[in-house]
């Protein structure tokens, strides 16, 4: 399916644009594969625009490195932010974030996340989106002071269930299923009249999970995984309180999310 919203939907800075448009030419000459994600995506799925001042490119870790060679070759300047999940490609003040990986380490970019076929129309160039399942996985993390995807988990789930792939969703989520079911229990909320729009199956499949978790010992390791939805509100957990952390990340990280 192919979305195609007015020019000035995004209202990127007038200096970027040239820019944007110049740099989804040349991926696209790369033949590298690449996909738009973030607010692009939402409002092809949802409808819903609004003002974004980013260009998010996602692609494989192992595409990661062609990309930055690619444009490096062509007198960009490139740098590796983070080798865990994002590096970018420059010119003057102008850049784009290459993103292989969520910044918790949760949901690296696969090839299942190029199954989609759906496509954006923005500065000039016809470039493929994610689909609404990996849309989804890649919003449910963000979770922090500052920045709450919820709404747009939401609303995708309204307007494109009958393109999720429910069983897939579950199978990224396996090991923190009940941050799925904190989404599905909030659209259930937001939407109370929409709440066949998810699976029955899987509603009972992750209350179950819920159920026989009811009652079992604590483990003995004392974690705190809240810094996989945010590294800078929980540090006091892990520094003053005892808690182990799952994340890896220095104390210090202050990464922002993508769009």
């Amino acid at each position: 399916m192919s979305h195609a919203p007015p020019d000035d939907a995004f209202e990127p800075p007038p200096e970027s644009e040239a820019f944007y448009a110049e740099s989804l030419k040349l991926l696209k000459e790369s033949k590298i594969p690449f996909l738009l994600s973030g607010t692009y995506a939402v409002t092809a799925f949802t409808g819903i625009v609004r003002p974004t001042k980013d260009l998010d490119v996602f692609c494989k870790a192992g595409d990661y490195p062609r990309i930055l060679r690619f444009f490096q070759d062509r007198g960009y300047r490139t740098d590796v932010e983070d080798e865990r999940w994002i590096a970018k490609v420059w010119c003057d003040n102008h850049f784009f974030d290459v993103i292989f990986a969520m910044s918790n380490g949760a949901a690296p970019v696969t090839d299942e996340w190029f199954q989609g076929g759906d496509t954006i129309t923005v500065y000039g160039a016809e470039v493929g989106i994610t689909p609404p399942t990996e849309l989804i996985l890649s919003k449910m993390f963000i979770q922090d002071r500052y920045r709450y995807d919820g709404a747009d988990v939401v609303h995708v789930i309204l307007k494109a269930h009958d393109r999720i792939d429910w069983r897939r969703l579950l199978r990224y989520m396996e090991p923190h299923w009940e941050v799925l079911l904190i989404h599905l229990l909030n659209f259930r909320f937001v939407y109370p009249t929409e709440r066949d729009l998810v699976p029955a199956w899987l509603m009972e499949e992750l209350t179950g999970r819920l159920q026989a978790q009811i009652g079992l010992p604590a483990a003995r390791v004392r974690v705190c995984r809240g810094r996989l939805f945010s590294p800078r509100d929980y540090v006091t957990d892990i520094t003053e309180w005892g808690f182990a952390d799952v994340v890896g990340k220095g104390l210090e990280e202050r990464h922002e999310p993508i769009a």
